[in-house]
């Protein structure tokens, strides 16, 4: 146990259900005039997105609103940029998915620039330096998953044969404010929530068992994954209109967007982001696909240098997991984990990446520019090809 670490900061946090009619009120404590980023219409259906704009305007805050219905590009957040300075935008909200909640992000991080975020991208951009300063950011996860809420980066991507997906991360881009209210996933539909809650144990998963984890992250880790053994499959079936249930998963959610953020990610990522890039495919479902087949490659590899530490965390997932008692055989605890992810895989029926126009001729490229990120154990090409295969 790593007893020695740093984290970092996190949002000032409202959890729990009724939590988002306080929204006016939070966004009343930073400013006069709002933004409002909200994805496809699900909310505007909803009737929250009228009452929201209403109590804004009770309030007297002006407000202005803005629909996000693809993860978002750098023409997108630089036209919502545009819209705000002209409207002299003072806070902003993103209510949504991650692929919204990382607009959001973005926005408040140029708007006092009113430069392209294309220029500060890791890895794409100009090499410019942001110098951290943004307008305050406020954001309301709808679905259980990215954990956008409590990190640092916006992922920003472009689609196509020189598509990328990278990150805008600065320490002072954490948001502010996090409302989590599990009533907004109630209307999440089941293949979303599964990819969403997928995404989120993966998370938690590859940060547990990264070379960066600590006590810290471990302790937050282990309570979050606990909650996935009863709530994941019932938040997609019988207990999806339970908002205990899912409250369960937006919580596990925010403690990944933690986790991540402090231990680092794994192979899965690594991987998630090159498919991503060239591939139309969410990202949720990249990670539910890949996640068993992955952790069934990590641990064959672990095993051949004895790897106990590793192996160890491993084997508490499959308890942890499969609610047996812990003392079991490591052997044992090992076959239970990659048998409850590939269980849940199956009840779930998460897409295989053929089902998206992944074929063979892709798996070199693909493989070629992953990465391990904080895996513990470092797979080799041959090592990614053969998980992408597996999932074809």
């Amino acid at each position: 146990m790593n007893l020695t670490f740093k984290f970092a900061k996190t949002p000032r946090i409202y959890f729990g259900a009724g939590y988002f009619s306080d929204v006016g009120k939070i966004v009343r404590g930073y400013g006069g005039s709002v933004v409002v980023l909200t994805g496809g219409s699900s909310l505007r259906k909803s009737g929250r997105l009228d009452a929201l704009m209403a109590a804004l305007d009770a309030l007297s805050i002006k407000s202005r609103h803005v629909s996000i219905n693809t993860e978002p590009s750098p023409e997108m957040i630089d036209d919502a940029v545009k819209l705000c300075r002209e409207a002299d935008i003072e806070v902003v909200v993103a209510i949504g998915g991650g692929s919204v909640l990382d607009a959001g992000k973005a926005v408040s991080a140029m708007l006092p620039t009113g430069e392209s975020v294309f220029d500060y991208l890791e890895g794409v951009g100009s090499g410019a330096v942001h110098s951290g300063v943004k307008v305050p950011f406020i954001a309301v996860p709808t679905t259980a998953g990215t954990g956008s809420e409590t990190t640092k980066n916006a992922v920003i991507s472009r689609v196509g044969v020189d598509g990328f997906k990278k990150s805008l991360r600065h320490d002072n881009f954490v948001p502010d404010v996090a409302v989590v209210d599990p009533e907004l996933t109630l209307s999440c539909p089941p293949s979303v929530t599964a990819a969403c809650g997928l995404d989120a144990f993966t998370q938690l998963l590859e940060s547990y068992v990264s070379v960066k984890a600590s006590a810290m992250t471990d302790s937050l880790a282990l309570g979050a994954l606990a909650l996935f053994k009863d709530n994941l499959v019932a938040a997609c079936t019988v207990g999806g209109g339970d908002v205990g249930v899912r409250a369960a998963l937006s919580y596990a959610s925010l403690i990944s967007g933690m986790t991540l953020a402090n231990a680092g990610l794994g192979v899965v990522h690594g991987v998630s982001s090159v498919i991503s890039a060239h591939f139309d495919i969410p990202h949720g479902v990249i990670c539910g696909t890949l996640i068993g087949a992955a952790t069934k490659v990590n641990i064959q590899r672990l095993l051949e240098r004895n790897d106990l530490g590793a192996l160890k965390k491993f084997a508490t997932l499959g308890d942890l997991i499969t609610s047996e008692v812990v003392g079991s055989s490591m052997e044992l605890s090992l076959k239970r984990l990659l048998y409850g992810l590939d269980e849940w895989v199956s009840l779930l029926r998460v897409p295989r990446l053929g089902h998206y126009g992944v074929g063979e001729q892709h798996l070199e490229m693909i493989a070629a520019k992953s990465s391990n990120k904080e895996s513990p154990v470092k797979l080799s090409k041959t090592d990614i090809i053969d998980i992408l295969r597996q999932r074809l």
